[in-house]
């Protein structure tokens, strides 16, 4: 068996295993849509509230990560590394209080950060997209993966005017189409009596 034959097979048992995934548990699947889609209607409603809590909740994230880092490094002083574990922890625990006391700063450094997470997310649904591409409603999948592109485009081109509302609305936006892929292919399997 050649490479590309080996190759071929596995993407069909993993397309298999997925679409029994989807027959039965279609219920879980709708509800998980369902739950995408109101939080993106949430995000979209309230974008600036939005974008505030991300920065605020990745600060505090962040800052009790470099915390717990510093700390570590501080007990075990004779580890191999212990400068590089302080500095880690002193990089993380300056940059999540920095998120926390600056904000919108956070939001423009995040509103870039989402460009490129967009962009990676995009990447992913679309090679998931071409996995899922036998099966019904995989163009979805794909869909939702090309709004992910076009979302760090536009992020890229209106990065400093619109960062404070943009991360998230966009955030509701692709909340909403993940749950609406979601739902469509959930309710694909219900209505098929699969």
């Amino acid at each position: 068996m050649n490479p590309n034959q080996y190759i071929d097979v596995e993407m069909q048992q993993m397309q298999q295993e997925m679409l029994r995934y989807f027959r039965t548990r279609w219920k879980f699947f709708l509800a998980e849509g369902i739950f995408f889609v109101v939080l993106g209607l949430i995000a979209m409603v309230v974008p600036r509230i939005v974008s505030v809590a991300i920065v605020l909740f990745l600060g505090w994230l962040i800052l009790f990560g470099g915390i717990v880092q510093i700390s570590r490094a501080l007990m075990f002083r004779a580890m191999p590394g212990f400068w590089a574990w302080l500095f880690m922890g002193l990089l993380q625990g300056i940059v999540g209080y920095l998120f926390l006391a600056r904000p919108v700063a956070g939001i423009l450094t995040l509103t870039m950060l989402i460009a490129v997470f967009f962009a990676l997310e995009g990447i992913a649904k679309i090679y998931l997209a071409l996995m899922l591409r036998p099966l019904p409603n995989w163009g979805w999948v794909l869909f939702s993966g090309i709004t992910a592109l076009v979302f760090a485009v536009i992020v890229s081109v209106f990065w400093a005017e619109a960062s404070l509302w943009l991360l998230g609305l966009l955030f509701g936006i692709n909340m909403i189409f993940l749950g609406a892929s979601l739902v469509k292919i959930s309710l694909n399997y219900k209505e098929s009596g699969q």
